[in-house]
């Protein structure tokens, strides 16, 4: 999910993104937050935790002028164990005026917990199935979440919804945790018959007109967890595409302010090759029986509702940002928000790969490269969250953390398994049957890419997952042996939860006529040397050119080392007239320099001297023998 009030100003096509990503992140994160709350007292709730629902029937009456909501929510769920009473989540400012089962009314309270506890007429065994129906009005609560917001754009009233990561329970009576996914929906929003309405799945029959009102009923066929349902009404101009091939075409339907249309429909049309893009290195896009598309709302940025996201401006990463979350996020729902980086890591990533698809790998190594500044702006911080912080919705939604760490761990992933065993590994985790439109934690990540590769990455995921903090390296070279070069690398941690990050270290070798070698080091302890083979003298040495590793404070240096005299120390011009110069590589100096006529007499004698005057010699054959700090070298020139 993305949200940013600075991003109403709809931003052009695709290069802007690959020049602003990090403030973009900056900004997608912060509106995901969404509440004024820093810390909300809000747990797994163990009393409904005993039931599984398997179908709603959401039926919603609203006014967009008008902010208040009526509704009826018809749900069929299956007893975890033995049930004297069912307890679903709602907000005390929602006022429940029936509950019935088979017909009959039930007795219930809400008991000022943000609970509507419902007494069933006699026990429901383990195992059976039951359906109950309440129905229900209100002004959802104004607490600064905004879960159901009544607005207006250019004039026009407009309700829509955004209730992650707790404020399903706002506007209606749902299991919000993360421990239950609903495998289908049936919503019918009544409302006046001018606006046009919005849900997940497919309008499977035409909208009923009635008097003023209408009534457009949406069924999505997929599990779905509470917070990704929303609803949307406003006076929406709808522009539809197509995505897939024949014959697995799918309907892309935009609901879009007439206001905004003209500005965004370029914008959207790269939709297509988005999806495209996505589906071509992981899997069909999950929902393609039912439609991908999106409808435009107020807060600033994005929310990956399943098949529609909610979007204010429709720049390419955000399109790409909330699109990715239909794979990793919406098919696939981090198990805990412990584990939001599931969501937000693969989300920010993948935007990052379409920079890196669209624009070229130079506008790529520039995206990671802000996302490693911002991680490392700080010495701490783990992607993985501790209990505490898992009720903090600012930490769930950090920028540094769940999104920009979470995508270069990610990338850390891919280069140190390589594409091929990275990818592989992520389709299965798209497509484990344990997986698939369910929950996954950060443990089934790592068993499918452990799988896949054939690695362990227990120490790797310790050190970037679940501790904290960063590494920065110091690179030290050496020309040590003619075609070798022998590298050490140490390290220093920002954190002690870490005490050695484990991670392939890449670096490039340059020599002086612009050869370049890259190398990948397999660094697993402290202080490690490696001998190398290069095919010339290094000069310089460029630690992780693409940007891989988050690390920050990296030094290289580069000792004297091995020369090869007999090829990089020479004499001009050659011949010579007046003045005969020695050409010597960056670190040799000379201790001593005698010039001899062809008859062994000495004619010149040096010490540091590199240039001598030689007008005064006769014509003919000369040898020279210099002494360097790394030996000695005999060459010979022409006097003219």
């Amino acid at each position: 999910m993305k949200k940013n009030a600075l991003l109403v100003v709809l931003l052009s096509l695709a290069p802007l993104y690959a020049q602003t990503p990090s403030k973009e992140l900056d900004g997608i994160a912060h509106s995901e937050k969404q509440s004024a709350h820093n810390r909300m007292v809000l747990v797994a709730n163990p009393d409904t935790d005993n039931y599984d629902i398997t179908y709603h029937k959401l039926e919603f009456k609203v006014d967009p002028a008008d902010y208040f909501i009526a509704g009826k929510v018809t749900t069929t769920y299956t007893a975890l164990a033995n049930l004297s009473t069912v307890i679903f989540d709602l907000a005390n400012e929602l006022m429940v005026s029936a509950v019935k089962k088979n017909g009959m009314d039930l007795a219930f309270t809400q008991n000022g917990n943000n609970e509507l506890v419902i007494s069933l007429p006699a026990t429901q065994g383990t195992g059976t199935e039951a359906t109950l129906e309440i129905t229900y009005s209100g002004a959802p609560p104004t607490n600064g979440f905004n879960a159901f917001t009544s607005s207006t754009h250019n004039g026009s009233p407009v309700i829509y919804t955004l209730s992650e990561p707790f404020g399903a329970r706002d506007w209606w009576p749902c299991k919000q945790d993360l421990n239950d996914k609903i495998n289908s929906i049936d919503v019918y929003i009544t409302a006046p018959s001018q606006y046009v309405s919005v849900s997940n799945g497919l309008e499977t029959t035409a909208p009923v007109i009635e008097g003023t009102l209408k009534t457009t009923h949406f069924h999505h066929g997929y599990p779905i967890p509470a917070y990704l349902i929303a609803i949307a009404v406003t006076n929406y101009s709808v522009y539809t595409q197509e995505a897939g091939t024949a014959p697995t075409q799918y309907p892309i339907i935009n609901y879009i302010y007439p206001e905004s249309l003209a500005t965004v429909q370029p914008q959207l049309d790269q939709t297509p090759l988005l999806l495209d893009f996505y589906e071509s290195i992981f899997t069909p896009y999950p929902f393609r029986d039912e439609k991908y598309g999106h409808a435009q709302f107020g807060w600033g940025g994005g929310m990956e509702h399943t098949t529609v996201s909610f979007m204010v401006g429709f720049e390419r990463g955000l399109i790409a940002h909330e699109m990715a979350h239909q794979w990793f996020g919406d098919k696939v729902t981090c198990g805990s928000w412990k584990d939001i980086w599931l969501n937000e890591g693969f989300a920010t990533y993948l935007a990052s790969m379409v920079i890196e698809h669209f624009d070229g790998e130079d506008a790529f190594i520039s995206d990671k490269n802000n996302m490693i500044s911002s991680i490392t702006g700080f010495s701490d911080g783990a992607v993985y969250l501790t209990d505490a912080e898992a009720t903090d919705v600012d930490r769930i939604f950090s920028s540094r953390y769940s999104y920009k760490k979470g995508a270069m761990v990610l990338n850390m992933l891919r280069f140190k398994l390589g594409d091929t065993a990275f990818f592989q590994g992520i389709k299965n985790y798209l497509n484990d049957p344990l997986l698939t439109y369910g929950y996954a934690k950060t443990p089934d990540l790592q068993m499918h890419l452990e799988t896949a590769s054939g690695m362990g990455l227990t120490e790797f995921f310790s050190d970037w997952v679940y501790n904290q903090g960063y590494p920065s390296y110091v690179i030290s070279a050496n020309n040590s042996v003619p075609n070798q070069v022998q590298i050490t690398i140490k390290q220093t941690q920002s954190h002690s939860s870490v005490s050695f990050f484990e991670m392939p270290v890449p670096i490039r070798l340059v020599g002086s006529g612009g050869e370049q070698k890259d190398i990948v080091l397999e660094n697993t302890i402290n202080g490690q040397t490696f001998l190398v083979d290069v095919p010339f003298i290094v000069t310089d040495v460029i630690f992780d050119p693409q940007k891989d590793i988050i690390s920050k404070n990296n030094s290289v240096n580069l000792g004297v080392g091995y020369f090869d005299l007999k090829t990089d120390i020479t004499l001009y011009p050659n011949p010579a007239m007046n003045h005969l110069t020695l050409s010597l590589p960056q670190g040799v100096t000379t201790k001593k320099t005698v010039i001899f006529n062809n008859l062994g007499q000495k004619t010149i004698e040096s010490t540091f001297e590199t240039s001598w005057d030689i007008s005064a010699l006769a014509t003919g054959v000369y040898y020279v023998k210099t002494i360097t700090n790394l030996g000695m070298k005999q060459l010979s020139f022409i006097k003219n």
